[in-house]
């Protein structure tokens, strides 16, 4: 690819992240629709919407797991996935695009751990093949990590011999353990059996206290309410509302956000009755 950067290649403004247009073809099926965003350093942002909405597709582009089809998207002033060279725009090479994404640390819906490796070496798995660091180096951080998420005295535990939650936590160490700039959580609690949502949120509000620069992708409103600078609405591949969180979750001004919000403490309260049904069977 090449083309004249005359207006594709904008200033990112200070912006740790800055998204300019961004859409996102599936075939016929158009995800994103011309989506714009920014996020700051040490800022958190919660992405909220119904299934279909983008927002999963939306971290995928920054990640560059998936491919523009239209817009830019900057991280740290630099392009993701083209550079200008010679006055046009070209696609990086795969080394520059691998060196792009270790500057982003991402933590999905199902763990991802590799399962033939402990909790210690699936976390200093990464930076002792990417980043060179020394075996000892890379397992000295790796413990200070697992005893940040609480699961030091886990370190030689198979994911197997794990809980749902811990695996996740390890998940988290391991996307930590790469120092990234920005993390991404592609709702990291939604696979997760209730009880152990808890502790994976306690993670993340505590990585959020100590200024990491998030992009959260969840249903979990009591967490986005309390914990991001930011919330943004999606709906049908576009930003619909963004504003504080209590602004969009406690005085919306779009129809299609009070629709969702309501939608979502509906399925809270009969989840919650359900809760109560098996807690009397007992």
């Amino acid at each position: 690819m090449s083309t004249d950067t005359t207006s594709a290649a904008r200033p990112t403004e200070g912006h740790l992240v800055r998204a300019v247009n961004v859409m996102k073809y599936f075939g016929h099926n158009e995800v994103l629709k011309g989506v714009d965003l920014t996020v700051d350093k040490g800022e958190v942002v919660c992405l909220l919407g119904p299934s279909g909405s983008g927002k999963t597709t939306f971290l995928r582009l920054i990640n560059q797991m998936e491919t523009l089809t239209g817009g830019r998207i900057w991280v740290g002033g630099e392009l993701i996935g083209i550079e200008e060279r010679g006055g046009k725009l070209h696609v990086r090479h795969d080394k520059d695009i691998a060196r792009q994404r270790s500057r982003i640390g991402m933590v999905f819906q199902r763990f991802n751990l590799f399962p033939h490796m402990t909790a210690l070496e699936n976390v200093v798995e990464a930076p002792t093949k990417v980043k060179k660091v020394s075996k000892a180096q890379a397992q000295a951080d790796a413990m200070q990590l697992l005893e940040m998420v609480g699961l030091k005295d886990r370190a030689s535990f198979y994911p197997a011999q794990l809980s749902g939650g811990q695996q996740q936590r390890v998940a988290i160490a391991r996307a930590l353990a790469m120092k990234p700039e920005l993390m991404l959580f592609d709702e990291p609690t939604s696979a997760l059996d209730p009880e152990l949502v808890g502790e994976v949120l306690n993670v993340m509000r505590d990585l959020a206290k100590n200024g990491t620069t998030m992009i959260v992708v969840t249903h979990e409103m009591g967490f986005a309410r309390e914990v991001a600078d930011r919330v943004v609405f999606m709906d049908a591949g576009v930003v619909v509302e963004e504003g504080a969180p209590n602004d969009v979750l406690l005085n919306p001004q779009h129809e299609r956000t009070k629709t969702f919000l309501n939608r979502v403490k509906q399925q809270a309260e009969v989840e919650a009755r359900h809760a109560e049904e098996l807690a009397g069977l007992d």
